[in-house]
């Protein structure tokens, strides 16, 4: 699972992190609004956890975006602000939990594994485009019931060109979501890994084509 997490405590951020990675999560770390809603647009996050003080804002405001990007995505709301006005806030603001600071890292992980186990609707098991199946929960591809061999960075953009279909996809967009927030990105990379899905769609005859848009980025249609 790849997690964004939203706190500007650094000593805090990074007890969470290291916590979370000890139980085999990726994290991407924002430190503010502005870099979580750069991290958002890759739409690749399989859960948010979110602070609420921000040195930009509550974090309350970015739900919609969150929910724009990645439609489903889980959200827990991580904040000191414990009264049961904030807390019902940030429920009826859109987040699926609330937890409030202190806590204890073993109850965060558990309540990550509670909101794991619902059912999301808005979240589909399956992205169909032509006669291209991904499997979001697995990255996996099929065409015609034959799975596609991908490296690890091509399911990585593919996952993102799948969730934001019939979009243009940002170039930095894809790029996040290759590396990683914290990655150095490597120059023509990207292009290498989009040129090989490419080759892959056509010699599986998946029916879609991943159309440059110059100077701006990258968009998974269906063929012409």
């Amino acid at each position: 699972m790849r997690i964004l997490l939203v706190e500007d405590e650094t000593e805090f951020a990074k007890a969470m992190r290291g916590a979370l990675e000890r139980d085999r999560f990726v994290v991407d770390w924002a430190d503010n609004l502005e870099l979580a809603s750069e991290a958002s647009r890759s739409g690749v996050h399989e859960l948010v956890l979110l602070d609420r003080t921000l040195p930009d804002g509550d974090g309350l405001s970015l739900i919609p975006q969150l929910r724009a990007d990645n439609p489903g995505v889980p959200i827990i709301v991580l904040s000191a602000r414990g009264e049961l006005a904030d807390r019902v806030a940030g429920l009826d603001n859109g987040a699926d939990d609330y937890l409030v600071k202190p806590f204890d890292l073993e109850e965060m992980l558990a309540r990550i594994r509670a909101v794991q186990r619902r059912p999301n609707e808005l979240a589909p098991d399956e992205i169909v485009v032509g006669d291209l199946v991904f499997d979001v929960a697995f990255g996996e591809a099929r065409v015609h019931g034959t799975q596609l061999i991908l490296q690890r960075r091509e399911v990585a953009v593919l996952t993102a060109l799948m969730r934001r279909r019939g979009r243009v996809v940002p170039r930095e967009t894809l790029e996040e979501a290759v590396y990683g927030f914290d990655d150095a990105i490597q120059s023509n990379t990207l292009d290498s890994h989009i040129s090989r899905l490419r080759r892959k769609f056509s010699d599986s005859d998946a029916g879609v084509e991943i159309h440059t848009v110059r100077g701006v980025g990258y968009l998974l249609r269906v063929q012409d």
